[in-house]
């Protein structure tokens, strides 16, 4: 179970339990609102907080992995570049060196 859904469970109970013992409690419809609307307040800045907090979390994590995957891309980039100029390297000496032959050959023929 995601942390996110036992921190949802945890609010709805605690929201729950202070709402039933707010209005079984033994005090006026007024007092008993004013309690209410306390209550939800401090339950809904708990919330945003929480959220806040989950979502600096994400935020986090999210970079994390972007300068991994920035990495890596760097990584595979280097190493191709790398093979291609190696690769192009070889060719080259590959043409100098059948140039050569035929210019050896053409001068033998001539």
């Amino acid at each position: 179970m995601s942390s996110g859904k036992v921190l949802a469970g945890v609010l709805a109970g605690a929201a729950a339990g202070a709402i039933l013992g707010i209005l079984f409690a033994p005090d006026k419809g007024s007092e008993t609102r004013k309690k209410l609307a306390e209550k939800g307040a401090s339950l809904s800045e708990d919330l945003k907080s929480k959220a806040s907090e989950y979502a600096d979390d994400l935020k986090s994590k999210a970079s994390e992995y972007a300068d991994i995957v920035s990495e890596k891309y760097s990584q595979a980039k280097e190493k191709v570049m790398g093979d291609g100029k190696e690769m192009y390297n070889q060719a080259k000496e590959r043409a100098s060196a059948m140039k050569a032959d035929i210019r050896t050959q053409m001068n033998t023929n001539s």
